[in-house]
């Protein structure tokens, strides 16, 4: 064998070494988040009477060996690439730079809270702001032999699917939260069993959430009505080029809208005529968790709402959601 195919082979084994003590090196550094405790379940309506199971947590064990064998190598970088971001308090996060943040997955995660006190007071002319809610599930309504159930969807968005930086009034008794601000939407599509693909827009746009008391506590409960904007706009075209505003008013010319007579024209129009429809959603909330003395408060979600009409061509499906929520209470 010749000198430079020695060195060649020499090389290629330092780097393979090098990858093998980095990999294990950044493997202790990212941790998959445990689920919130007291999450609730149930599909038939939204509830909170019961706790949603904790998630796995792989990690990465103690003591590797310094050198690894390739095969080891290549799997814990593929390991590496999936791993979510471990939840951070919102100080934590505070302290972060932009490039600390991006990548990382950190951005669509919900802040956690650090107990701390019992009760975190509400005052006349409050506001709750930072509010963040992450789901955590995704169940969609369908049809079957015996009657509607909802099916456990494969998520297909990528890591925006967070609300994050709502804000609104908040007044006591009893508590009273106004949604009027902030990231209060995000497009997602999951998809069902079967294939099909179920886009949505995740909201809590002008909701109106209330509970009985004067301050937030765990075991506190609250809720209410939200509104849900049509997932398409206005300006949307679809792939014959018709819209609601802009477009042709029929890609398929007069012939097609009488081919059938009247079997089908149904269909057809509400493909033809696009419309911006209004749904409306519904959410219950329960704090389990309260920092007194910074005044967050985190607990957990349940939401249904409709999906996507495809502009008035399609009959909404119900959509279940259930996850963690923050909020920050900053009393006037």
């Amino acid at each position: 064998m010749s000198s430079s195919s020695c060195r060649g082979f020499a090389t290629m084994a330092i780097r393979l070494a090098l990858v093998a003590v980095v990999t294990a090196g950044l493997g202790c550094c990212f941790l998959a988040p445990q689920a919130p405790a007291g999450a609730p379940r149930g599909l038939s309506a939204p509830t909170l009477g019961a706790q949603m199971p904790e998630a796995e947590t792989d990690g990465f064990a103690s003591g590797w060996a310094p050198l690894l064998s390739l095969g080891a190598a290549l799997g814990m970088l593929f390991g590496l690439a999936v791993q979510p971001a471990k939840a951070i308090t919102a100080e934590q996060f505070s302290q972060l730079t932009y490039n600390q943040v991006r990548g990382s997955g950190l951005a669509n995660r919900c802040p956690t809270v650090e107990s701390n006190g019992s009760e975190v007071p509400v005052k006349s002319g409050s506001r709750l702001i930072n509010v963040c809610f992450e789901p955590k599930s995704f169940a969609v309504e369908f049809e079957t032999d015996k009657g509607k159930e909802f099916a456990t969807t494969k998520l297909t968005t990528r890591q925006t699917y967070s609300l994050a930086f709502v804000e609104g009034s908040l007044d006591p008794n009893p508590i009273t939260f106004k949604e009027q601000d902030g990231m209060d939407f995000a497009a997602t599509t999951v998809k069902l069993p079967d294939g099909q693909y179920v886009p949505f827009l995740f909201t809590v746009k002008e909701l109106v959430a209330k509970g009985e008391g004067s301050s937030f506590k765990p075991g506190f409960t609250w809720g209410g009505e939200f509104s849900v904007p049509s997932y398409r706009t206005g300006g949307f075209l679809d792939p014959k080029a018709r819209g609601m505003y802009l477009g042709y008013d029929q890609a398929v010319a007069l012939p097609a809208m009488q081919a059938d007579g009247k079997g089908g024209q149904e269909d057809l129009f509400k493909e033809t005529n696009k419309v911006f429809d209004l749904g409306k959603g519904a959410i219950e909330m329960e704090v389990n968790k309260v920092n007194q003395e910074l005044g967050e408060i985190g607990g957990v979600f349940v939401s249904k709402q409709p999906s996507d009409t495809d502009m008035g061509a399609k009959a909404p499906r119900t959509i279940l959601l259930k996850g963690i929520f923050y909020g920050k209470v900053v009393n006037a």
